[in-house]
Formats: C-alpha cells, sequence, structure tokens
C-alpha cells in the first residue's frame, strides 16, 4: 500500500464520517425541514412546488425527527454510532450534519476543525494542504511513516505537534520554520533520532515549548542534552525514558537537579523531597558515570522429574556410573565489564561466539548434603556450549545442583556494562531463561595386573629367606612362643578382624572414565524486561514451564508387582532363618508376621502417595533488579565502596 499525504488521508477519514447519509445530510428522512434552494432558471422553465415546511412543527409520518436521528448517532448498539477512534469533534460535526446540513461546506470544515488525529493511516508526508486549516492547533500524526518534516506546511496555530511511533531521524527541516506557539513536542519512539540532534532542542527553536517527549530513542550523552534542555525557559514536563542515558544509576537525579524548572519527569511528578535528595549534584557531574548495573537473581526449581523414577538403572561390575545435575541460563547483554579478580573469566564477548561464560570444574555436592549447608560452593557462572538465540545477549548459567523435590540455585550476579544502546535493545527484546538437565554417563575402569618371570622368581626367592630365617628364630624363641600362645590364641580373633576392616578401608574404588555431558531443556521461555526501560527497578516472576511428568509414570504398581515383590522379601527371610540356629530360627518366627503386616502397610503407604501426589508443574524463580541511586548521598557512599 502506497503512503499518502496528512491531507489525503483526513479527506479518507471524513468520508468516513458520511455527512451526506442517513441519518445525516438532506434527504426523505428529512425533506420537509430543509426545502430545496432556489435556482436561477431560463425563462418559460416552470417549477416544480417545493414541498412545504411542516406545520406547527408536526413532522410528516414518512420523516424523522432531528432528536431521533441524533439519537441514532449516539447509541453505542447503532449501526450509524462512531468508531472509538474517532474523536469528539468527529461527533458534534456529525449531529450538526443532522441539524444544519447545509452549513457542511469544504471552507466551514476547515475552519472547524482545531484538532486533526490521524494514527496509523501509512501517512509518509505533511503537505502544503494542512495550511487550510486557519484554526488548527493540534495535529497528531502518530504511529505512521513520516521520515521528514516540512515545517513551511505546518499551520503557524499550531500548540501540539505529536510524530510519537513515526520514522523521524532529522530535526533539521522541522526547525526550519517552526511553529512559534509550540507547547508540546512529542517525538518519541522515532528511534534514528539520536544525540546529533541535540541542537535543535533550544529555546532559539521553542521559546514556548512547555512538554517534550524524546522517549524510546537513542540519546545517550545525559550531560550534553541536558546543556541543551536547560535553555527552554518554560520547560515542565519532560519523557526520557527509553533512551540508553535513561539506564544510568544517577539519570533521575542529575535530571531534576539540572532542570530546576521542572514539574515532571518520565510521567511522575517531581516532589520537593525528591529535589531536596538530589541538591546541589549537576555541580558534580563527575559522579555521574557511564555505566549501568543490574542484578540478576535466581532462586528455587520445582517440578524436575526425578531421573531415578524414569530411567532403570543397569547392575552389574560393568554397569556405568549414571549422574544428574540440574541448573538455570538466562541471556544477557553484550559489552560488560570484566570482574577484576584473580579467579575472573574471560568475558563472553571475548570468547568464541558458541561458548559463553566460564567457571572452574566444580563437582557438586553429594546427594546427602543438605542445600544451603556449609558444603555447598558459592554459586557463579558456569560453562555451557549453546548457540546463543540473540545476537546481543550472552549466555548466564547457574552453578549445576543435585536433584532434589526443590532445588535451591542460590544465584546472584551483578551485571555492570557500558555499552547502554545494546543494553536498551536486549531489554526492549527480553531474556530467555531455560531450566537444563546435564547427565553425564561414568563407566568403570578394569586393569588386567601383568606379572613378569623375572619378578615371579624374585619373589621366590626372597620367600625362600623369609622362611629360613623364621625357622630358626622359632627354635631358640620355641619356649617364649608356647608361653605366649594362650595370649596369641585370645588375641588372634580380635587381629584378624581388625586386618579385615582395615583391608576394607584401604581397598580403592574403581577409576571412572566420563562421556561428554549430555545437556537437555526441561523448559524454556521469554520473560519480558521492557518495565525496566520505563522506570520499574525490579522484575520479579516466576516462569511456569508446565507439567514434565505424565500421569502414566506416576501410576501405583499392579498387583502382579507387588505379589512378586512380596515373594521375594519371604524368600530372602527364609533364608536368613535357615542360616541361624534353633533359637534365632524362633525368633525369627516370631518376627515374620511383623515382617509382613510392615511390607504391607509400607506398600499401602507408598501406593496411597504415588496415588495422591499430583503433577507439579516445572516452575524457577527469576529477578532482575535495577540498580538506582536513591539521593546525592547514596551516590557517595556507592562511590567510596567501589574505590
Amino acid at each position: 500500500m502506497a503512503g499518502l499525504s496528512s491531507s489525503d488521508a483526513f479527506w479518507e477519514h471524513l468520508c468516513r464520517l458520511c455527512l451526506d447519509q442517513f441519518p445525516c445530510g438532506i434527504g426523505s428522512w428529512n425533506k420537509s425541514r430543509f426545502p430545496a434552494r432556489k435556482a436561477k432558471v431560463s425563462p418559460g422553465f416552470v417549477r416544480q412546488k417545493a414541498s412545504a415546511p411542516p406545520r406547527n412543527g408536526v413532522i410528516p409520518a414518512d420523516e424523522e425527527t432531528a432528536e431521533s436521528l441524533i439519537e441514532y448517532l449516539r447509541s453505542v448498539g447503532s449501526p450509524w454510532a462512531l468508531p472509538p477512534e474517532c474523536s469528539p469533534e468527529d461527533q458534534q460535526l456529525r449531529e450538526l450534519a443532522v441539524q444544519s446540513p447545509r452549513v457542511i461546506q469544504d471552507s466551514f470544515i476547515f475552519s472547524y476543525f482545531k484538532k486533526l488525529r490521524i494514527v496509523n493511516r501509512n501517512v509518509n508526508e505533511i503537505d502544503v494542504h494542512l495550511l487550510k486549516f486557519p484554526n488548527l492547533e493540534e495535529l497528531i500524526l502518530s504511529t505512521n511513516h513520516i521520515s521528514k518534516i516540512n515545517s513551511t506546511n505546518l499551520p503557524p496555530t499550531l500548540k501540539v505537534l505529536e510524530l510519537c511511533g513515526n520514522e523521524v531521524d532529522s530535526l533539521d527541516d522541522l526547525c526550519v520554520l517552526p511553529p512559534p506557539e509550540l507547547q508540546h513536542l512529542g517525538l518519541g519512539h522515532n528511534c534514528q533520532l539520536g544525540s546529533s540532534e541535540e541542537k535543535y532542542l533550544t529555546d532559539a527553536f521553542w521559546p514556548n515549548l512547555v512538554s517534550l517527549d524524546l522517549s524510546f530513542n537513542n540519546f545517550t550523552n545525559l550531560l550534553s542534552l541536558l546543556s541543551k534542555l536547560l535553555t527552554l525557559k518554560k520547560l515542565r514536563i519532560l519523557v526520557l525514558q527509553g533512551n540508553p542515558l535513561a539506564m544510568l544509576p544517577g539519570y533521575r537525579g542529575f535530571t531534576i537537579d539540572s532542570l530546576p524548572k521542572l514539574c515532571a519527569l518520565d510521567d511522575v511528578n517531581i516532589t520537593p523531597d525528591e529535589r531536596h535528595c538530589f541538591m546541589d549534584l549537576a555541580d558534580n557531574p563527575e559522579l555521574l558515570g557511564h555505566q549501568a548495573e543490574m542484578v540478576v537473581a535466581i532462586g528455587k526449581i520445582r517440578g524436575v522429574p526425578n531421573p531415578i523414577d524414569l530411567e532403570e538403572p543397569e547392575s552389574g561390575p560393568e554397569a556405568p556410573v549414571i549422574t544428574y545435575s540440574y541448573y538455570v541460563t538466562y541471556e544477557f547483554a553484550k559489552g560488560e565489564k570484566e570482574e577484576e579478580t584473580e579467579n575472573s573469566k574471560p568475558l563472553a564477548s571475548q570468547q568464541s561466539p558458541f561458548m559463553i561464560s566460564t567457571l572452574p570444574n566444580v563437582e557438586s555436592p553429594p546427594a546427602g548434603t543438605e542445600e544451603g549447608g556449609s558444603n555447598d560452593p558459592t554459586p557463579v557462572d558456569t560453562q555451557i556450549k549453546v548457540e546463543p538465540p540473540l545476537e546481543t545477549a550472552n549466555i548466564h548459567s547457574t552453578l549445576r545442583k543435585p536433584w532434589a523435590e526443590i532445588i535451591d540455585c542460590e544465584y546472584r550476579k551483578e551485571h555492570i556494562t557500558k555499552d547502554l544502546v545494546a543494553l536498551k535493545a536486549y531489554l526492549l527484546a527480553g531474556t530467555t531463561v531455560s531450566v537444563v538437565e546435564e547427565k553425564v554417563v561414568s563407566w568403570p575402569i578394569i586393569v588386567t595386573p601383568v606379572e613378569s618371570p623375572g619378578k615371579k622368581g624374585k619373589e621366590k626367592a626372597e620367600k625362600g629367606k623369609v622362611e629360613k630365617g623364621k625357622a630358626e628364630k622359632g627354635q631358640k624363641d620355641k619356649g617364649k612362643e608356647e608361653k605366649g600362645k594362650g595370649k596369641e590364641e585370645k588375641g588372634k580373633g580380635k587381629d584378624a578382624g581388625k586386618a579385615g576392616n582395615k583391608k576394607k578401608k584401604k581397598s580403592p574404588s574403581p577409576e571412572l572414565r566420563s562421556d561428554p555431558p549430555i545437556p537437555k531443556t526441561l523448559g524454556s521461555g521469554i520473560v519480558s524486561l521492557r518495565n525496566l526501560l520505563v522506570g520499574e527497578k525490579l522484575i520479579e516472576t516466576v516462569c511456569d514451564f508446565g507439567v514434565l511428568i505424565t500421569q502414566s509414570s506416576i501410576e501405583p504398581p499392579s498387583p502382579k508387582e507387588k505379589d512378586s515383590k512380596k515373594g521375594a522379601k519371604m524368600g530372602a527371610a527364609k533364608d536368613k532363618k535357615a542360616k541361624a540356629g534353633a533359637e534365632g530360627s524362633g525368633a525369627a518366627r516370631k518376627s515374620a508376621s511383623p515382617a509382613k503386616g510392615k511390607g504391607k502397610k509400607g506398600d499401602s503407604a507408598a501406593g496411597g502417595e504415588v496415588q495422591q501426589t499430583q503433577p507439579v508443574p516445572l516452575t524457577v524463580e527469576f529477578k532482575m533488579q535495577h540498580l538506582k541511586w536513591e539521593s546525592a548521598s547514596h551516590i557517595l557512599i556507592n562511590l567510596k565502596s567501589s574505590e
């Protein structure tokens, strides 16, 4: 669809009002109240009789009263009611077309409109025909495709000019002949406007400007912009949110103190207390800084299925050892400041495109360790290998944790970045939060001992020498051995037991060879961060990824499975009875019935628990906070702590 000029869009809108159609205009519905005009006729022409006006105000039966026609226009459910996007001026014009339809002429329409609202009509040009509106005070052209504004085509009577959501990239043409009485200028959401246009935001072009909207553009230099806005003596309302410069922690304080006559900033009124908190801050521009600070916190994960219930482990000496760990990943904008610590790792922006956020190889705590205990390592970023979904973001990860019904990540990380443009783009896009399961399969290494012939001969010779020495020593100390024989026999059992225990303790665990970890994304979703651009300090949400456990996987065991388990338990009990003596067998018989009862109770309790368990959705707690300075003293405290 080709673009329209502003005047063409206006006439299209006027046609939608249907000023010459029922119930407006002149027609059979009101012909007696508005007789036809007299026209010049040639000689000999016989004029037809015009319909006579109603006598005593009585309307003929085949016509409508003015009140009825206006009611058709005002009723919400009426097919002739105006759509919601129309203005009150449009409604008044339609009612006038009912009461006095002959007044509706082009000259009257041009002088009638004081406000034109042409929104989302594909307008790409402000043409000269707008000068036909001598009384126009408000021109709203939001959400169109206007890139250049020819100020010579703007009526000089304008007080409000709204161009939000267009494609304006320069204010040069607008400032050639700006409307001298303009009080509000709306230039928000024109992403091409940046710091190069600051020179046009001065009192020389806008002497009467009271309100200025520059939101969601690309202004980056706060101090330079404030020095230009300070020349606007009548400026009382300013909107700068959504610009990269608004991400600075001291943005609001510096703006308030630099513009002492400002009443509202970013749609929030400035109170005397707030102005007092930031007093004299503008005299110390070196305190502003050039970096933004964001804190990400990740809390508890719930609803992760127990991997033991979903996978049957293999048994045997050569069976693999399978371990599972869980962590959360999220994105953050590139351009972060590297932490100056001894153990700091290269930033994601300095690594290859697929390697992100590094961490030393920290073993997960054992399954029996309580979460939050002294054995838990400090949460830091881990290293994962994935393809980042956004070119403007890096991926960070929490520490890997073993499975639990509630996995507490206990993660907190402060992100500091100087690239405010990339940070704005990241917040607009949002961050992708994912819960990842990592599976590691480890195999036992079986070492086969190999003995050489030379080694065997040497061992035999040494053994013979030892036996010969023992024999000689035995003859000399035979008497001593007989005397202490009783004592040795008594302590023999104890020494043998201790030797056996020592042997068991010293037996080394088999070495394991681990395969590469296998990551699996259990749930993923986008968290909107746009509210941080409009002044909010904290985004706190619980990401819900749905239920991962199916109903079939939590069904109770069948009766056959229960019987087989009971048979196995009874067989084990009989083996123990056969090995024990007669007394032990009697005791075993006495304890057999309680064992059975206990087994039944355990089965029923387990079955009841499985039946009553409801599937828990996979969720993770996520927070992101934008650190801002609350006062001038807060700024000084933060600067001292950073030093």
